[in-house]
């Protein structure tokens, strides 16, 4: 069996390795193992932190809704609660929106839910 050199494969994933690390501090900009390694962890956050972007705008939507309420003298909660009982189907992205933006309509939803 012939003799096969790695070289230029070598140079290429080098490259393109220490390409994508541009920035980062340290040895991880300059070196081929470190790099590697900062980039597999940087793509398991990436992935694992897409997912938890949801829960965090939820969580946001959720707190900016409260302090709207709270204004008008309603808990979170038993709102939610009444929207649910009431069967009035607004999510909280929309809500909270609406909370932030157009306050006169979020006034008329939340007298439509209590009432």
């Amino acid at each position: 069996m012939s003799r096969v050199k790695g070289g230029v494969n070598s140079l290429k994933n080098r490259r393109n390795v220490l390409r994508k690390v541009k920035g980062y501090r340290f040895g991880r900009s300059k070196k081929e193992a470190a790099a590697y390694e900062a980039l597999v962890h940087a793509g398991k956050y990436a992935f694992a932190h897409r997912r938890q972007k949801k829960n965090d705008f939820r969580r946001l939507w959720n707190v900016q809704i409260g302090i709207a309420l709270k204004e008008k003298g309603i808990s979170y909660s038993k709102f939610i609660g009444a929207m649910k009982k009431k069967n009035i189907l607004i999510d909280r992205k929309i809500m909270a929106n609406l909370a932030e933006l157009k306050i006169d309509s979020f006034n008329r939803l939340v007298s439509e839910v209590i009432k």
